[in-house]
């Protein structure tokens, strides 16, 4: 709510904030996708605006504070800033120095290690198999509960969601939070019998700051101690330990004064040429055709193109050659971002996280169209070995359909702006329809991962609501899906088991809410224009764009698909990654005022 209120220019100077924002302004849902370095007070658009125009930052920030905030606030991103600036406020405090003998130059480091969506991501996958995951998880799913108004039937159901997914987890009896928040654990659970709503947000809240301070004062030592030992041993972290070696030294190390400082011009940088209408849809298509015909070669390699140099300095790539890892073309998903199994060895069993089949009989048409359908989304981040390629050419045309799931992946992390839109358009079916996609998009990694705590009490919950909410027999008719897919959704999920007919309904549902969704971004690029051209002399439907090139555009496609894999690895539909030299080198070289979490990563590919 503080964030909500706050004006946008003074959001913009916490370069943590800016760093968690920049993230949700780039998921792959929304038309327009921005990217702001605060470093030099600059914004990049794209799609971009023609150059004869002189945008307005105010206009901008406008536009920003009413049609990005908002929905910002109801993300996961939002809540893990929220833990963020709190670990940050206890690092920086004089209780953290008494309490852990903390000197000036370990505050910096840590500050260092754990700012930002890339910081929070390295806690995480630290804590991963932990009690300190679960203080965590029960931490955020109870700063989104505390916000909701019960009494307020549009926040009822999430409410009383979040409520039921709390009791089947973190306030089961044995759970680490349980154990942990003792006290405060038995008073809840003698208040379950208690109607008043106060009480039971009293003892939720004690036990939320409880859980607080434990991950403070016990998981952040632990996880200083573990950032040193791995800088020591990443060759690229050696001047970031250099630099604490002389703090800590206190070598006529003096902590410049923030507020004396003066605040840099924001401005927008100027596109270089104009081609065709200002259409985000059609933008997002031309990055899909680079990505998909990239996968349909086959032929994936190191390729090196120019993209022509600026002059001042600006997102990674844009002014040196662009050398593309052989990864890069098969990393952003046509049909899935959950991990998949790449071992030959040992072949896994139908519905394992590995790999499909039907072993032992001859299979249907239906089976068979299953199967492939299955592959096809639990397959598609897997690479070929062979990796010799060239770029695509961008001949193919591309369908909405064609990137609808990612876009939708992308939503899930956003706040639900696509679900909004259809509530102000009155699109009850398809709002339902759209809740059931997601639903099933979080179902999946819970059930294909048997390592995540409480996986098996979760994923009964969760096959068990969808059915209910979804599939019950005066439900099911009013759904626009085939019956075959919905009545075997049902015969899976409400024992909790994965069904590869979970992909068929979800691509049932996209070929229904396709058209819609293109409603939704043609409604995103008028309300930008609006705000963007107010008061100048250019008619709103006549406004070109930029067209950019395929060195342009498969860098704004990976930006776009880091600030994916980074939001649902947060949001809890992505596996996290293991700790690997990578997250070092993005430690070394992640600096929040020159695009922080994104430009690290697209420096490391790049």
């Amino acid at each position: 709510a503080s964030i909500a209120s706050t004006d946008m220019g003074l959001l913009l100077q916490d370069d943590v904030f800016a760093d968690f924002f920049n993230t949700f302004l780039n998921l792959p849902v929304f038309g327009q996708t921005p990217l702001y370095i605060s470093g030099m007070g600059r914004w990049y658009l794209w799609p971009e605006l023609p150059s004869h125009l002189d945008p307005s930052p105010a206009a901008l920030l406008a536009w920003l504070e009413k049609h990005r905030l908002p929905h910002f606030c109801k993300s996961s991103l939002c809540l893990h800033l929220v833990l963020c600036q709190k670990l940050l406020g206890f690092i920086r405090s004089g209780e953290a120095a008494e309490l852990l003998n903390w000197q000036s130059a370990d505050q910096w480091l840590l500050e260092r290690c754990i700012s930002g969506s890339h910081g929070m991501r390295h806690l995480c996958a630290f804590i991963r198999g932990t009690a300190g995951e679960e203080l965590i998880d029960f931490w955020l799913i109870t700063e989104r509960l505390l916000g909701l108004d019960e009494s307020d039937g549009s926040q009822r159901d999430l409410f009383l969601s979040l409520v039921h997914r709390l009791r089947a987890t973190h306030l089961r009896e044995g759970s680490s939070v349980i154990t942990l928040c003792t006290t405060m654990a038995g008073s809840l659970l003698k208040a379950r019998h208690i109607q008043s709503i106060s009480t039971r947000r009293d003892i939720l809240s004690k036990m939320q700051e409880q859980a607080l301070f434990i991950i403070q004062s016990y998981w952040l030592p632990k996880f200083f101690v573990y950032c040193k030992m791995g800088m020591e041993e990443e060759e690229s972290c050696q001047p970031l330990l250099q630099e604490y070696q002389e703090r800590l030294s206190g070598a006529c190390w003096q902590e410049p004064p923030r507020l004396s400082e003066p605040l840099l011009t924001m401005h927008i940088k100027r596109s270089q040429g104009v081609s065709g209408p200002y259409c985000s849809q059609k933008a997002k298509a031309e990055i899909w055709a680079l990505v998909k015909e990239g996968r349909d070669t086959q032929e994936l390699k190191i390729a090196t193109f120019q993209v022509k140099p600026e002059k001042q300095p600006g997102p990674a790539g844009s002014t040196e050659e662009l050398c593309l890892e052989r990864d890069a073309l098969g990393s952003i998903p046509q049909q899935s971002e959950h991990p998949a199994n790449t071992s030959s060895a040992n072949p896994p069993p139908f519905g394992s996280r590995g790999g499909v089949a039907f072993p032992g009989r001859p299979q249907s048409s239906a089976e068979q169209n299953l199967e492939n359908l299955c592959k096809e989304k639990v397959l598609s981040d897997l690479l070929p070995s062979a990796s010799l390629a060239r770029l695509p050419s961008l001949k193919k045309p591309v369908k909405t359909l064609d990137f609808l799931p990612w876009a939708l992946r992308g939503e899930a992390c956003a706040g639900r702006p696509f679900r909004e839109f259809l509530q102000r358009q009155n699109r009850p079916m398809e709002t339902h329809l759209l809740d059931l996609w997601h639903d099933l998009e979080e179902f999946l990694p819970v059930v294909l991962d048997s390592n995540r705590e409480n996986s098996f009490f979760l994923r009964h919950l969760m096959g068990e609501k969808i059915c209910k909410t979804y599939l019950e027999e005066d439900s099911i008719e009013k759904l626009p899906l085939e019956t075959r897919t919905l009545v075997s959704l049902w015969n899976h999920l409400i024992c909790g088991e994965f069904s590869p007919w979970i992909f068929r309904a979800q691509k049932e549902i996209c070929k229904v809410l396709c058209s819609l969704y293109e409603e939704f971004l043609a409604d995103d690029d008028r309300t930008f224009l609006q705000f963007m051209v107010r008061g100048m002399d250019v008619p709103m439907p006549e406004v070109p764009g930029r067209a950019a090139g395929t060195g342009e555009l498969f860098h704004l496609s990976q930006r776009m698909n880091q600030s994916l894999k980074l939001s649902q690895a947060l949001h809890g539909t992505r596996s996290l990654e293991g700790v690997s030299s990578k997250l070092w080198q993005l430690l070394a070289a992640r600096d929040l005022q020159k695009g922080g979490s994104l430009q690290a990563e697209m420096e490391l590919l790049l």
